[in-house]
């Protein structure tokens, strides 16, 4: 399964703009360098434009289209140009693959630069694998891992293969599935603000279903489920570590702690 169907072949050596996401770039900026790595290695040259912001997500989920918009503009305006766009986050991904066109269905001249740029934009995985055809890292984890499965990227992007395909190529990782790999860890952006019951509910049935597959470490391809899942598993007193795929694949586990240990940089 794959993010399109039939991407067109790249260039022999594509100019990758890198849009790094607020809670990279806020939380966790190895996961940035880690995709920038990783695209170097895979024959990408690599920009991380300097202009950009959020890509209006959280405005757009909560209704507030107007700001969704003025972010969606400068995200345009920011990345055209660029042969690819890549984005270590299924849920942003999704944001401006699928929902930023639609943002100017009244301006059909600014849909049309939206839609060029939004048709540009991946997960990371998805264009490593997908797009530049990458089908094995230099990498070296010693552990046995499991992965969750984020639901913007699984549902609308169709990242599923690509990540475990290429974590099989990690020397020294076992990889042992959920029972429930697919099912929503209750962050959901906004969602674990507006219904907090609900959220705790479903992050205790997804730590449950982590710790009953004997891995030591979590991995996912979005930071908010990963955010979301350490802090559940912290409170459990869990010794389960947490890390985005993207800092495995990268061999750059060695660089920062696990997420949400202490002495985090």
């Amino acid at each position: 399964m794959s993010q399109t169907s039939s991407p067109a072949a790249p260039p022999a050596r594509p100019r990758v703009a890198l849009f790094v996401t607020c809670l990279v770039d806020l939380h966790r900026p190895t996961i940035g360098f880690a995709a920038i790595k990783l695209l170097q290695a895979a024959g990408c040259e690599v920009e991380v434009p300097r202009g950009q912001t959020c890509c209006g997500q959280p405005a757009y989920n909560s209704g507030d289209r107007a700001t969704a918009r003025d972010l969606a503009r400068a995200f345009i305006e920011t990345f055209a140009g660029y042969d690819y766009i890549a984005v270590p986050s299924g849920s942003c991904a999704g944001m401006l693959r699928h929902h930023v066109p639609g943002l100017f269905d009244d301006d059909p001249e600014l849909r049309t630069r939206a839609q060029a740029v939004s048709e540009r934009t991946y997960e990371l995985v998805s264009f490593l694998t997908d797009v530049m055809g990458m089908d094995k890292v230099e990498a070296r984890y010693e552990g046995t891992v499991t992965y969750h499965d984020a639901c913007s990227g699984l549902r609308e992007l169709g990242v599923k293969d690509q990540p475990r395909r290429l974590l099989g190529t990690v020397g020294g990782l076992t990889l042992t599935e959920m029972a429930e790999p697919e099912t929503c860890c209750g962050f959901g952006g906004t969602f674990c603000v507006k219904y907090p019951d609900i959220s705790t509910r479903m992050v205790s049935d997804k730590t449950r279903d982590v710790t009953r597959t004997g891995a030591d470490t979590l991995l996912a391809g979005d930071l908010g489920c990963l955010l979301n899942v350490a802090g559940r598993l912290e409170r459990e007193g869990s010794k389960v570590k947490v890390r985005h795929v993207a800092e495995v694949l990268a061999d750059m586990t060695a660089l920062v702690p696990p997420i949400g240990e202490p002495n985090e940089k």
